[in-house]
């Protein structure tokens, strides 16, 4: 069927019309901060002189504020949280019937290369299966005389680790001239939420001096063009996979962690392949699963009807960008967001987690290690207080415009109230549409994966897809909604599905001075500690540990950390370091659970817990 397709293609575009070459270059971990999008700090002249030539988006976001979900979605055209590639460092089943938009190049007569990451966080199709070739010698001048070229080289000079380390930082740069080093002392844009102290200005510093860098790598690939005389030729794209690698940008969901800069350039004989003229500045909306949809429809091919991702070239342009934040790591975090033009809404459904929970690697970074010596000393600002604060609001909206930073929240702003029935309307309708897989604990993920299908069918097995998915998104949202939620929250521990009880548990136990007055409610829990659902029991747990009612919660959460399940040995490990002196006598299971552990992240915990309780240094070696 593939061959008759690829013939049918071949006819329908004509042997005579010329295709476009595609060159995509992708950067990490880096904010629009380039000279063409008005930074007087940057030091861009290839990157400018594209935007110059083409076409700079001003509103592209990504769909995590990480690598490898973010990632997932582009090379799908779909959501990560749709898909089951939403956790940091997963394996999905993906439906069969989804095949990365790479593969539908191919079967169109394109030469598809990627030079050379991957991350898209499922096994099969492997990188072999998707593209012509993948790894460090792909690329387009390989590439038979009679094909098009769909190419694909990323920069990684810009992780985070460029900034942590001072030998990678030292490698990347070293072909800057002192002309394009920066002057720390000069900045006069060091974000709200930073202390402004020399060390966080030298972070600041070498994230300019790292795009510099790519600066010249861009360069060098679009000589590369011109040399071998395709320039004309071929389309080419830049964007990031999200934003700086730096605490309250990287792993969240804020415009520092998702807006990216993204720039195009199409060749005028090609411009009729676009509904409308380019102008030299865009503001449509584009979501970073609307990647592969666009390029498709550049190329001629159909995009798939199944695609959550649209052309940010062809039809109407999206209404709003979406996001997700779920396993950053070690720790679990579910925070769901929507972008508009203007205002951001976002919606924490663990909303009792600190902003910044402790993780291993960021905790390793200067400017992570400044704001922790600010919590100690209590000598922060209001922008560094807020993020450094031991718990989030269930909600935050803000408006972009005049707030940038995302400082002042409008959540309770009368003059607000219609924009956020507007957002928050559409973060639930997109939940629902999608199929939100990331209100799933993973170890209930992990138990699906047992029987063989895709983690797609996860929320599609039931009698009645479309009322589980209203059902469950309702109940999680629910469980943060107050004491007015008691009753559903209890009647949700007696449903047939697992996943509805566990946030059932989960809500209850959100609310421990009012359980504490509730009997009955207590009783429930207690029941719920037997249940043969690992999540749930460890939920129920939870809730009594948070009550003080440690003789019914340790055993369990103890339990657990022995289970089969390496996700809910992780879940257990992360209830009881959130217990903090609660969990004092469960020290020796977590001791235990640091002998022989394959999970890092079990360790990492873990290791964190019983560091807390004995008062020893925090980490892991």
């Amino acid at each position: 069927m593939r061959v008759l397709f690829l013939c049918f293609f071949l006819i329908s575009i004509g042997l005579g019309e010329e295709r476009p070459n595609i060159l995509w270059l992708s950067a990490e971990d880096i904010s629009p901060h380039f000279g063409c999008y008005g930074d007087p700090f940057a030091k861009t002249p290839h990157l400018d002189a594209l935007a110059e030539r083409g076409t700079r988006f001003t509103h592209a976001f990504t769909s995590a504020g990480v690598c490898a979900p973010c990632r997932s979605s582009i090379i799908t055209g779909m959501y990560q949280n749709a898909i089951g590639t939403h956790h940091m460092r997963c394996e999905a089943t993906l439906p069969e019937w989804l095949i990365p938009f790479p593969m539908l190049l191919r079967e169109a007569g394109y030469y598809c290369t990627n030079n050379s990451k991957t991350d898209y966080q499922f096994r099969t199709p492997s990188p072999k299966e998707i593209w012509d070739l993948s790894g460090s010698k792909g690329h387009w001048k390989d590439r038979p005389s009679d094909h098009p070229f769909f190419a694909v080289f990323n920069f990684t000079g810009c992780h985070e680790s460029g900034i942590a380390s001072e030998e990678k930082y030292q490698s990347v740069t070293e072909r800057l001239s002192d002309e394009e080093r920066q002057d720390a002392a000069a900045f006069d844009n060091i974000p709200p939420y930073y202390p402004d102290l020399p060390v966080v200005r030298e972070d600041w510093k070498r994230n300019y001096e790292l795009i510099t860098a790519l600066d010249y790598w861009v360069g060098d690939h679009l000589a590369a063009l011109e040399e071998a005389g395709v320039a004309d030729n071929t389309i080419v794209f830049f964007w990031s996979d999200h934003g700086i690698g730096l605490p309250r940008a990287k792993r969240w969901l804020y415009d520092s962690g998702t807006r990216i800069p993204c720039l195009l350039h199409v060749p005028e004989k090609f411009r009729d392949r676009i509904d409308r003229p380019l102008e030299k500045v865009d503001d449509r909306i584009i979501n970073s699963p609307d990647f592969g949809p666009t390029f498709l429809a550049l190329a001629g091919v159909d995009v798939p009807e199944w695609a959550h991702g649209q052309s940010f070239l062809h039809g109407e342009p999206r209404r709003f960008a979406y996001g997700a934040r779920d396993r950053m790591d070690e720790r679990y975090d579910i925070i769901r967001s929507v972008r508009g033009p203007r205002f951001r809404y976002i919606r924490n459904f663990e909303p009792l987690k600190p902003y910044y929970q402790y993780m291993n690697t960021p905790e390793k970074g200067a400017t992570m290690q400044a704001i922790r010596a600010a919590q100690e000393t209590d000598r922060m600002t209001a922008g560094v207080a807020q993020f450094a604060s031991s718990r989030k609001p269930a909600e935050e909206l803000y408006d972009l415009e005049n707030d940038p930073h995302e400082i002042n929240n409008l959540i309770n702003d009368p003059a607000a109230s219609e924009k956020l029935v507007e957002l928050r309307s559409a973060l639930m309708d997109w939940q629902l549409s999608v199929g939100d897989i990331g209100l799933i604990p993973e170890s209930e993920i992990e138990r699906f994966k047992q029987s063989g299908a895709p983690d797609y069918d996860i929320l599609r097995q039931s009698d009645n897809p479309s009322e589980f998915i209203k059902e469950l998104t309702e109940i999680a949202t629910a469980a943060f909604g107050g004491v007015e939620a008691f009753e559903a929250l209890r009647g949700a521990l007696q449903h047939e599905h697992a996943v509805v009880r566990f946030w059932g548990a989960t809500g209850l136990g959100n609310f421990a001075e009012e359980v504490e007055q509730r009997p009955e409610i207590q009783k429930s829990l207690q029941t719920a500690t037997a249940d043969s659902s690992p999540a749930v029991k460890i939920a129920a747990a939870r809730a009594l540990g948070r009550i003080g009612k440690t003789e019914e919660a340790l055993p369990v959460l103890e339990q657990m950390l022995q289970s089969e399940n390496q996700w809910a040995r992780l879940e257990a490990a992360i209830v009881l370091d959130e217990l903090d002196e609660i969990a004092r006598p469960a020290l020796p299971a977590l001791q235990a659970a640091l002998i022989d552990q394959p999970n890092k992240y079990i360790v990492r915990v873990a290791n964190r817990a019983v560091n807390d309780l004995l008062g020893t240094e925090n980490g892991v070696p």
